[in-house]
Parts: structure tokens; sequence; C-alpha cells
């Protein structure tokens, strides 16, 4: 046990990967930057005061701290290009290339990339000019009527609109009154896909392909998916509505041909790689690429996974993941429920007092923080989502029932949740088979 690990990041999804990279033995520390209050100090876990921004500065600091390997958790710093910074200063770094990033970068790059690959997708343009875009949606043959800011936009830069006039208005809203900023100089237009959005993702070492359960996000704030489009307020894992034979279309259709096409255009793909994907009656088409772990989805994930993540990882950096697979625990699921600020994804008060950890431990229940502090000696929220609640037991229904006692124990002043996470699954498993 003498591996330091340093995961980059300050979410729910950076306390996951830290939480499960400290249950390896070979794992002595896991310093996260900059962390929240759950990362601040527990176990092996604890906070680095170092700038993420100037990876030179990093670099230096992975070397006098004797780092192992870095995990960068969101899509910003691999878009800088923080990869290949690290990697040239002889720090291992796991995550794709600023290069290969451009598949969540550049929705506009994603798409022709999928068409020159054979990949499926919604039918699509790309405009630099309102007019332009909206011309397009006035005139397709499809209904054009989801508008994507194409740069990153933290999750939140697609409208799907219910009508051409509506669809017209974002474009207007994106492109000329900056309503995703620089991410929307260029906008994407699509078609408007029917059916059911999974995430499937995989560990990919460039050549081998090794998906992972496939989980349902639920983007919206409220019920029944209703209110504003959030980071993502909750979410399962297994999917019911992706058995292992469509699993398996989706891995040689999607991500195996991804791999492979970045491959062959020069650019290899390393670390993972996230496909949000509509279940169509044509089949499962991508809605779009993203270059890392997705968040709430990486807190159902990873408590799935009974393979050592920091083996995994080296076998991942070390081009050798066809000979140590990862291994899930089977017949499980777990569900995780966000607890935001009230306001969110509006604007939020800060600093207001959290309690219940104990009791929620208590119920053996993992609370993954986010959007967290600590003041005084006191744990308060600092961001719009603010902790995930996640319950992994037998079947879908227990986790859920697991889950809202968590809840009911973890608490602060104007905490907003949903009620329903699941509640596709639900719906699908109880149909008429």
């Amino acid at each position: 046990m003498s591996a330091r690990v340093l995961v980059i990041g300050s979410g729910g999804r950076e306390h996951t990967l830290a939480w499960k990279l400290a249950q390896s033995h070979h794992v002595k520390q896991v310093l996260v930057a900059p962390g929240n209050a759950g990362t601040a100090c527990s176990g092996k876990i604890s906070n680095a005061a170092v700038s993420i921004a100037d990876h030179a500065v990093l670099a230096q600091f992975c070397r006098d701290e004797r780092i192992e390997f870095v995990v960068v958790g969101p899509e910003a710093p691999l878009a800088a290009g923080i990869v290949e910074d690290l990697t040239s200063a002889g720090v291992r770094c796991f995550g794709p290339t600023a290069q290969a990033a451009q598949l969540e970068s550049s929705k506009k790059f994603a798409k022709e990339f999928m068409d020159r690959h054979g990949i499926p997708t919604a039918q699509w343009g790309a405009f630099t000019k309102a007019e332009d875009a909206c011309s397009f949606i006035m005139s397709a043959n499809f209904p054009a009527l989801v508008v994507k800011a194409s740069g990153l936009a933290a999750g939140k830069g697609v409208i799907v609109a219910k009508n051409q006039e509506e669809a017209c208005k974002a474009v207007q809203e994106i492109m000329q009154e900056k309503s995703f900023g620089a991410a929307g100089e260029t906008v994407v237009v699509e078609e408007c896909l029917d059916g059911e959005e999974v995430s499937c993702l995989c560990f990919t070492d460039g050549k081998t392909v090794a998906p992972m359960p496939p989980a349902q996000d639920h983007k919206r704030l409220l019920d029944g998916d209703q209110g504003p489009n959030t980071g993502g307020m909750g979410a399962y894992c297994p999917a019911p509505q992706v058995p292992k034979e469509l699993l398996l279309t989706i891995k040689s259709t999607i991500l195996q041909r991804a791999v492979d096409g970045m491959q062959e255009e020069g650019v290899p793909y390393t670390g993972i790689l996230y496909a949000g994907i509509m279940l169509t009656k044509d089949g499962p088409k991508v809605l779009e690429f993203n270059c890392r772990f997705g968040d709430p989805e990486c807190q159902v994930i990873l408590p799935l996974l009974k393979s050592d993540l920091y083996e995994l990882i080296q076998s991942t950096l070390d081009g050798q993941l066809s000979t140590s697979l990862p291994v899930w625990l089977e017949n499980h699921t777990a569900v995780t429920v966000v607890m935001a600020s009230k306001g969110y994804p509006g604007a939020y008060a800060k600093g207001v007092e959290i309690t219940g950890f104990p009791e929620a431990q208590a119920l053996g229940l993992q609370v993954f923080h986010a959007g967290t502090a600590l003041k005084d000696g006191t744990v308060v929220t600092s961001g719009g989502r603010v902790l995930t609640v996640t319950a992994v037991q037998e079947d879908l229904v227990s986790a859920l029932e697991e889950a809202k006692r968590g809840l009911a124990a973890m608490q602060f002043e104007g905490a907003v949740y949903r009620k329903d996470i699941g509640f596709r699954a639900v719906a699908f498993l109880q149909r008429p088979r």
C-alpha cells in the first residue's frame, strides 16, 4: 500500500472516484483538487491546495508528492489539454487528450465524426449564422427541434423545442443573446428523436472497449420530468431498458466504432467514453458523446464495480485493458438522488448548514458530496447540486426505498430533490411482457 493518486474536480463524481480509489489495497492516499467538504479529510482521502489551471505547477506538485497517476473528473480541464501537458511532464494522466476530447467539446466535430464512421445519430446541421439555422429549422424534412450550443456548456447547452417557432427562438437566445456564452458561437440543430434516453459508458485503452452497466440520468428539476434542465437530479443503474443483447449492439455499433474511428484518424482515445443514447424504434442512436464519467451516473456505476479501480486505471494506461476487464456486481441496482439548493439551476444561497451525515451512514448509505464546503468545522452548502444519496440493493424498488430513508435523514434549509428517480424503469418493468 504505497500509491498516491490525485483526482481533479470538486463534485459528486470526484468524491465517488476518490471513495472508490481509496478502497484499493495499493492506495495509501487519494488527493483531490480542489475537492469539497466530503473529500477534505476522510480516511485515506484529503484535499490538495494546488492550481489545476496551471498545468506546469500541477505537474511539479505531482512530482514532488510522488503521485502515481492523475484522474480527471470534469470535461473542462480535458478540453484545456491537461492530459498531454501532464504526460509530457512525465506524469501519468487518465483521460483523453484535448484533440480526442473534441467528441465532447465540439458538438459539430462529434456529428461530423459520427457521419464519417457510420455511427447512428440524429439528422443534423451546424450553423454560425442565426438566420441560416432558422431557415434550416423551417425547411428540414424532419422535426429539426433540438438546438445545441456546439461548445462546452456544463451539460446545460441543449434546448428541445416544442415547435419550429420555439426552436428559432432558442437559436436567437444562444447565438444573439449568448445564453451559453462562447459555447454558442456555432449551433447544431438536430432532428428530435423519440424514445428513452440512456447513458452507456465504457473504459477504453484506445483499442479495447469495456462497457459499464447502462444507467439512466434524470435531467429535469422536478418530478415527472417537469421544470428546467439541470446537470442531473439523480440516476439508477443498471437500466432494464438495455438488456445484454442491446448493450452488445451498442458496444459494437457505437462505442467500438468511435474508439476505432479515433485510432484510424491518428487520435487514440483513452479513458472513459460516455455515449448518451436514445433508444429509438430504429435502434440506438447517439445524442451526444462525453469524454468522462457522467455526474450523477458515476455515483451509481462505481458502487457496482467489483474490480479494483486503481488496477483498472493502471491497465488502461498501460494499454492492457483486454487482460483485466472490469467485473461488476450482478443482480444489484444502485439509485442516487441529488439534493439541490433552493433556486437551482438559477441563483441560490450558499453557506446553509447541512445535518444528518451520521444518520445516513448508520443506514448503510453512501452520501457523496458535491457543492459542499467546511465552515468553522460545519458542513455547509456551496453549490447548486449539494449532495447525492446513493443506495445499493438487490432490486430497484428496494434501492429507491433505502435512498428515500437517506433523504429523510439528510437535511438543509430549502433542499430540493426528486421523489421519482427510476420511475421510467419501474414503468418499464411493469409493462405486460
